[in-house]
């Protein structure tokens, strides 16, 4: 791997401890160069399930176990075989009977809510479950690389580590057109690539803002279920976020809709045709694209197991990110695109609502400080850190 990825530790670690490890993601992002270094250091073998001639071999699948047992099985693309997983089920409970209780089998796939269904259906109790996300801010630098092209360019391998801003923004072009063109018809959806464009498009505009469901089937001329079918399809393929609102009851009347973002920025980047960094600057969506390239980096650096919301009451209240780490220990985090933050009074009513632990505002710049009203100034990757640790 060129640059180290976080979760290369936990799959290992998962391996040690579950049969199996389940690994989410989508395309492109990094999967299978993952698998490949944790089968550099273990006993495997890999079958790409995209490959006819792969899943040949697995015609009788229980006797191609049966031969490769004393070794881990990478199975990528897994959901492309969702028979699989019975099969896979009783494999398990058979080494389990013989002792063999770990690191048996490693899946990847892209899809994330049908895979979890068939993980949850077939293999329940069975599997530990992992998402591999773009590269983040901790990882490049770890590696002593520029983090300042991460937010323009986004963090899927090939595009952050293309030779220019311009092979970039093409390599990114051609992901798109291909999960258009060729990956989205292959799930099943029969929706039309040029509509399901101008919608990833119109979302892309839009980044950060709460859902409209009715105005974004307006601009498409379809209805807002439809809009709802198309939204679940990119949130399924892990390429959209779809932020929940706060919903606990705090006496106060608070906004019901999400807030979507695409997950990656440099998708965000390449939808609206911005290649370099000064034409992002210039355009109305950057502090939505800093906002977005902020909470998907802090989601993903949060403890497993916790949640993530945004609060906003009808009075103006508001909280970009809240991070419930346990339940009753709450981080509030706003972002802001400015060297001096300053949050706003309805940040801070928002907070007192909620009875938070921690206060943050995320900035661009690498200093740490305190701000009025018990708000602690940092960077993204700081926080990042203090995440990862569980504060």
């Amino acid at each position: 791997m060129l640059i180290q990825r976080h979760a290369f530790q936990r799959v290992e670690r998962y391996l040690d401890r579950f049969p199996a490890v389940v690994l989410t993601g989508p395309r492109q992002v990094g999967k299978t160069t993952l698998a490949r270094a944790v089968a550099e250091i273990r006993p495997s073998v890999y079958l790409d399930l995209e490959s006819p001639k792969d899943r040949a071999k697995l015609a009788e699948p229980e006797i191609y176990f049966a031969e490769q047992e004393g070794r881990l099985v990478i199975l990528d693309e897994i959901h492309r075989a969702p028979e699989i997983f019975t099969v896979l089920r009783g494999i398990i409970d058979d080494r389990r009977s013989k002792g063999q209780r770990t690191g048996l089998f490693l899946l990847l796939g892209s899809a994330s809510i049908e895979l979890l269904k068939q993980t949850s259906e077939s293999l329940a109790g069975r599997t530990a479950t992992l998402e591999l996300g773009p590269f983040t801010p901790e990882e490049v630098a770890l590696e002593n690389r520029d983090v300042n092209p991460l937010w323009t360019r986004g963090g899927f391998p090939d595009s952050f580590l293309a030779p220019s801003d311009s092979d970039s923004w093409e390599w990114r072009s051609q992901f798109i057109a291909t999960y258009l063109e060729r990956d989205i018809p292959q799930l099943g959806p029969r929706v039309p690539a040029e509509t399901l464009r101008r919608f990833w498009t119109m979302l892309a505009h839009n980044q950060g803002e709460m859902l409209n469901a009715a105005k974004l089937g307006a601009g498409l001329g379809v209805s807002g279920q439809t809009v709802a079918r198309y939204l679940d399809l990119l949130v399924d393929l892990l390429l959209v976020r779809r932020l929940q609102p706060w919903a606990s009851n705090v006496g106060k009347r608070l906004v019901r809709s999400p807030k979507v973002y695409i997950r990656d920025s440099g998708i965000v980047h390449a939808l609206l045709g911005l290649v370099t960094g000064e034409e992002l600057l210039g355009h109305p969506v950057v502090g939505g694209s800093w906002e977005g390239f902020v909470i998907e980096n802090l989601i993903h650096a949060s403890p497993q197991g916790s949640n993530a919301f945004f609060f906003r009451t009808s009075a103006g209240a508001e909280i970009d990110l809240v991070t419930a780490l346990r339940p009753n220990r709450l981080w509030a985090i706003e972002v802001k695109r400015s060297l001096s933050p300053r949050v706003s009074r309805g940040f801070s009513v928002a907070c007192d609502d909620l009875q938070v632990e921690r206060r943050f505002v995320v900035y661009p710049g690498e200093d740490r400080f305190p701000t009025r009203g018990g708000v602690e100034a940092i960077g993204l990757t700081d926080l990042m850190a203090e995440l990862r640790s569980g504060g």
